[in-house]
C-alpha cells in the first residue's frame, strides 16, 4: 500500500468518512420516510411497507452493481457466504421495524415518531459493546461522551412522547399506541444492526450485503402483508388498487436504500454505537418533512412545538456526542480481537479481512463482468419506473413545495459530497 493510500486510510481517516456517511445517511433516510405519509389517505400500512419494499429490493440490486458490477457481488457473496442467513434476518427484521414506523407515523405524525423510533441506538451501543468489542478500552473519557449522549436520547425521547399525547390528548389510546409502535421500530432496527456489524468485520463488502437483505426484506413483507390482510389475493388485490401512488412508494424505497447505504458504511468504519447514533440525525429530516413540507405543526399551539423542537436538538446533540467519539487505540485493539475471532470461528483469511475493513477489498483490484447483463437489468428497472410513473396520481396531502426541493436540494448535496469521498478513499469498499 502506497503512503498516500496509508494515510487516507489512517483510523483518523476513517472516522472522518465514516461521520460524513452517517450525516448523508441521516438526509436520505429521513428523505424516505415522506411516502409512509400516503397511510394518512386510508392505504393499509401493509400495502405501503410492501410498496416501499419493492422499491428497496430493485435498488439493492441495481445501485451496488451500477456501482462495483455484478461479477464483484457475485463474487463478494461466495466468498462470505455463511453471512447470507445474516442479510436475511436483517432484511425481515428491518421489514417489521418499517411496518410499526408506518403505524407509528399513523397515530403520532412524522415529526414525532422520527426521534421515537431513533432510540435504536441505544440499542445498537448495547449490542456493538456486548458482541463486537466496542467502546472496550474506550477510556473515561470516550465513556463520559457515550454515556451522556445516552442520557440525552432518552431525555429528550421522554420530551417528545409527552408531547405527543398532549397534541393528542383527544384520542390518548390512540397517541399510545404510536409510541408503542415508534419504540418497537427502534428495539428492532437496533438489533438489526448485530448482522451489519458481523459482516463487515468478517471483511464483507456492504454493496454485496444488502443485495441479500433485499431479498429478506421481500420475503417478509409478502408473508407479514398476506397474513394480516387475509391472503396473498387479498393483499395483491389492494396493491393493485393502489397503483395510482406505488411510484411514490418506489421512490421512498429508493431513497431508503441510498441512506441505508450510507448507513452501512458508518457502521463498518466506525462502529455501530457511534456510526447508529450519527445516522439518527434523520430525526432533524424527519422533523423538518413533517413540520416544513406537510404542516404537521400547523395545529399545535406555541409551547408543544417548542418542547417537540427542544427534545429533538437534545437528541441530536447526544447522538453527537456518541458519534464524534473516535476510537482510541486500545479501543481499536479490541475490535481487532473481535475480527479474528469471527476469522477463528469461519476460517477467514485474517490479511484479506484486515485489508477490508481497512477499506483496501481485494475484489477491487478485478476487472468488471456481466456488462451485458448489467445494462439489461438496468434498462428492465427504469421501465419499471417509466410505467409506474405515467399512471401515478399526486396523492392528495398538502405539501410546501417550496421547502419540499430544499430539503431535496440539500440532501442531493450530501449525496455527491459523501458519496465522492467514499470513492476516492476506498473505491466504495
Amino acid at each position: 500500500m502506497s503512503t498516500t493510500a496509508a494515510r487516507l486510510r489512517s483510523p483518523r481517516s476513517l472516522h472522518q468518512m465514516g461521520v460524513f456517511c452517517g450525516l448523508a445517511a441521516g438526509a436520505w433516510l429521513g428523505a424516505a420516510e415522506a411516502p409512509t405519509k400516503l397511510v394518512q389517505t386510508g392505504i393499509s400500512p401493509f400495502v405501503i411497507t410492501l410498496g416501499m419494499v419493492s422499491g428497496v429490493f430493485v435498488a439493492r440490486w441495481t445501485v451496488p452493481m451500477l456501482l462495483k458490477g455484478s461479477g464483484f457481488l457475485f463474487e463478494d457473496l461466495k466468498q462470505n457466504a455463511h453471512l447470507i442467513i445474516w442479510a436475511l434476518l436483517a432484511g425481515m427484521l428491518w421489514v417489521v421495524a418499517n411496518t410499526l414506523t408506518v403505524f407509528a407515523i399513523r397515530d403520532v405524525g412524522l415529526a414525532i415518531a422520527f426521534p421515537l423510533w431513533n432510540t435504536n441506538s441505544l440499542v445498537g451501543i448495547l449490542w456493538g459493546w456486548l458482541f463486537f468489542n466496542e467502546l472496550r478500552g474506550a477510556g473515561k473519557k470516550g465513556w463520559v461522551k457515550v454515556l451522556g449522549g445516552a442520557a440525552a436520547i432518552v431525555a429528550g425521547t421522554s420530551m417528545l412522547a409527552y408531547t405527543s399525547t398532549q397534541a393528542n390528548a383527544a384520542d390518548h389510546y390512540r397517541a399510545i399506541q404510536g409510541i408503542c409502535a415508534a419504540l418497537g421500530a427502534g428495539i428492532l432496527w437496533g438489533t438489526q444492526y448485530i448482522p451489519y456489524r458481523k459482516a463487515y468485520i468478517s471483511g464483507m463488502n456492504p454493496l454485496s450485503f444488502v443485495t441479500m437483505i433485499a431479498c429478506g426484506e421481500l420475503i417478509a413483507a409478502v408473508a407479514l402483508g398476506a397474513f394480516f390482510q387475509g391472503g396473498f389475493v387479498p393483499l395483491f388485490s389492494h396493491l393493485a388498487a393502489a397503483r395510482t401512488v406505488l411510484f411514490w412508494l418506489f421512490l421512498g424505497g429508493f431513497c431508503w436504500v441510498f441512506g441505508d447505504l450510507f448507513q452501512q458504511y458508518a457502521a463498518k468504519y466506525i462502529g455501530i454505537g457511534r456510526g447508529i447514533p450519527l445516522s439518527n440525525t434523520n430525526q432533524l429530516w424527519g422533523m423538518a418533512w413533517g413540520a416544513l413540507v406537510f404542516g404537521e405543526f400547523s395545529n399545535l399551539s406555541a409551547s408543544p412545538i417548542i418542547t417537540v423542537v427542544t427534545g429533538s436538538l437534545i437528541m441530536i446533540a447526544g447522538a453527537a456526542a456518541i458519534s464524534l467519539a473516535s476510537a482510541s487505540s486500545s479501543e481499536l485493539t479490541s475490535w481487532t480481537a473481535a475480527m479474528n475471532r469471527e476469522c477463528s470461528r469461519y476460517s477467514l483469511d485474517p490479511l484479506r479481512v484486515a485489508r477490508s475493513v481497512a477499506g483496501d477489498h481485494d475484489l477491487n483490484h478485478r476487472g468488471r463482468t456481466g456488462r451485458r447483463w448489467e445494462i439489461l437489468a438496468l434498462l428492465g428497472v427504469l421501465a419499471v419506473l417509466v410505467s409506474l410513473a405515467l399512471i401515478a396520481h399526486y396523492p392528495a396531502i398538502a405539501v410546501n413545495t417550496a421547502w419540499m426541493f430544499i430539503l431535496i436540494a440539500a440532501a442531493l448535496l450530501l449525496l455527491g459530497a459523501s458519496g465522492t469521498l467514499l470513492w476516492r478513499r476506498t473505491r466504495f469498499s
